[in-house]
């Protein structure tokens, strides 16, 4: 392992965050939607993401937004791995990768929910969370696949059984969220304290924060018994759902 001080690559991670930032800021539901000759905020919920796109134009172009919503928020964790993968902050065994790539990655998710594009109001950052943490968690190990893969399936499970889109999207992120994290518990066991590995954490508990406050609406009506159900079943058929 090769060593970097902290205090001569500083200014990279601004620029890392500042480009992902960006890269966060691009919305493909809009765009997609643009594409149709409609504006998806003018659409059933008016969120420019995964849900709302499914249910006003059918579960192929909802499954076309995930993936490239995925992909949008994976890119920038893969790009910043490659770059400091085999490198340690100096005096310690953290990896500088640890930290870069969830720097690039809760920085896609900010832009994706609050773009500077849009006047501050995207989407609520499921699709581009979840891309993160798979090419996070598969970047380095790569039977990790199955993991991610598994946790997907059991969110989509859990939507196709319960029809409650927002919850399930919120347990998929915190179960990739939690795998993580045992994963750094298990790698940085008695470092906890390491101001680089608490900066790590704390970008982990930040980007569960960011997307269970931008469906802190879902959740008051969930616990209301008012959230509006979102029909997998339905939506395979291609009867689309008026509201979000």
């Amino acid at each position: 392992m090769q060593t970097l001080q902290f205090s001569d690559i500083w200014y990279w991670f601004l620029v890392m965050a500042a480009v992902s930032y960006l890269v966060g800021c691009f919305n493909f539901a809009l765009l997609i939607s643009k594409i149709k000759h409609k504006d998806v905020r003018r659409m059933g919920s008016g969120n420019p993401g995964t849900m709302n796109m499914s249910r006003q134009f059918g579960l192929k172009i909802g499954a076309l937004t995930l993936f490239l919503d995925m992909i949008k928020g994976g890119l920038p964790v893969l790009v910043a791995y490659l770059i400091f993968r085999g490198y340690v902050f100096a005096g310690t065994d953290v990896l500088v990768s640890d930290l870069a790539r969830y720097v690039c990655g809760v920085s896609v998710i900010v832009g994706h929910i609050y773009p500077v594009t849009m006047k501050f109001k995207g989407g609520k950052g499921i699709a581009s969370t979840l891309g993160m943490f798979a090419f996070a968690l598969c970047c380095e190990y790569w039977w990790m696949i199955f993991v991610v893969l598994g946790i997907l399936v059991l969110t989509l499970f859990y939507i196709w059984a319960s029809e409650w889109g927002s919850m399930g999207s919120l347990l998929g992120v915190s179960l990739l969220a939690a795998v993580q994290g045992i994963l750094f518990c298990l790698r940085y066991a008695g470092e906890e304290t390491n101001a680089f590995v608490v900066a790590v954490f704390l970008l982990l508990l930040f980007d569960c924060f960011l997307t269970w406050f931008a469906h802190r609406k879902n959740i008051l009506a969930l616990l209301a018994g008012e959230e509006h159900h979102t029909s997998v079943k339905k939506l395979s058929h291609g009867k689309k759902e008026s509201r979000g």
